[in-house]
């Protein structure tokens, strides 16, 4: 059975690229965690806006989607599910609204991964739900001729459990270690998680859950407020790539976790920039809708529409961003190029 060690990550010799993005990381929670103070009611939109994009987009990665207006109804409760996608997108709503309120009480064990998974696939009505899988299986990928191949294969269904047990006490001794990054190690655990395979279906999604249950409850909390499975899905080519790359030799034990904990860190940084730019304002001023909006275009070194402002501020209303434009427009902060549609703003330099 494979074995898990990190004791790798606290040998100094680590890529300065990985130290350098757990830094900026580091420096960019610092930021989000003050403004969390003074703009409760910012995060709190923010929040209700990520909870959508992160049930669409965990459940779009595998193949699961339904209409943006059918989502916004299951996640927000105000729709029951009405076939079965829809309600493989309601068990994972359950299963992160259970990780948002109640992260502090759940850890990464046997029992509460399998709660999370029986939440999770309890309402499509699977029979396996919060139970490991019964037989092997394997992952399969398609290639361009429509051909099947094998690309790995996980632990075996009988050292399913035994596997799981390993990789908890792995990380609980490798969270006792000082010298390891917990932002490096989480990583190397989803990795572990993901090749051990341990469920006949869901365990992406529940990757996914976990990732952010060990983010919180280490107090890297911008997931909540900008969507981590959103970033993953935008590059899922790269993600993928990252993990099969990453995957190459684990049985062995010789595979190489840098591919998987870059792709990782990455995903997580533009969770913190993103939020890093709702706020990306004004020396010791309030940040109203206002300012932020003014900030955004007067702080842009390229035209920016009022759809590309509308997804970086998507708590502020088209309405808001157009009439805001229009005022600057009019005063001569910003110039419009081009009409309609097509137009773009950026500060009058004139």
């Amino acid at each position: 059975m494979r074995r898990f060690d990190y004791s790798f990550l606290d040998d100094g010799m680590l890529p300065a690229s990985l130290i350098t993005m757990t830094a900026s990381i580091y420096s960019l929670r610092t930021a989000a965690g003050t403004r969390k103070k003074d703009y409760a009611k910012v995060f709190t939109q923010l929040e209700s806006i990520a909870r959508i994009q992160s049930v669409k987009s965990s459940n779009a990665i595998e193949g699961i989607i339904t209409s943006d207006q059918r989502i916004a109804e299951i996640v927000n409760h105000s729709s029951a599910p009405l076939n079965h996608n829809e309600a493989e997108i309601a068990g994972y709503r359950d299963a992160l609204d259970r990780i948002h309120t109640g992260y502090e009480h759940l850890t990464f064990g046997e029992k509460d991964i399998l709660l999370l998974h029986e939440i999770m696939m309890t309402p499509s009505g699977d029979d396996l739900a919060g139970k490991y899988k019964q037989t092997d299986n394997v992952v399969v990928e398609i290639d361009s001729s429509g051909y099947r191949k094998v690309r790995f294969r996980p632990t075996p269904a009988d050292e399913t459990k035994a596997a799981m047990e390993q990789l908890e006490l792995a990380y609980l001794a490798a969270c006792s270690n000082s010298h390891i990054n917990q932002l490096l190690l989480i990583p190397c655990v989803i990795l572990d998680f993901l090749c051990i395979h341990l469920f006949r279906d869901g365990n992406g999604r529940i990757s996914r859950l976990l990732s952010l249950l060990l983010l919180y409850k280490n107090g890297f909390d911008a997931g909540k407020y900008i969507s981590f499975e959103e970033q993953i899905n935008k590059y899922k080519d790269l993600y993928y790539d990252a993990l099969q790359r990453s995957s190459v030799g684990w049985d062995t034990a010789q595979n190489d976790y840098f591919p998987f904990i870059r792709n990782f860190l990455s995903m997580l940084y533009m969770c913190y920039k993103e939020l890093d730019m709702r706020f990306a304002v004004v020396h010791g001023q309030k940040v109203t809708k206002t300012a932020r909006i003014e900030a955004t275009v007067l702080n842009s070194l390229t035209p920016l529409s009022k759809a590309e402002i509308c997804a970086i501020h998507p708590d502020i209303s088209p309405t808001t961003v157009e009439a805001v434009l229009g005022k600057m427009v009019k005063n001569g902060t910003i110039k419009r190029i081009g009409v309609s549609k097509g137009a773009r703003y950026i500060r009058n330099n004139q």
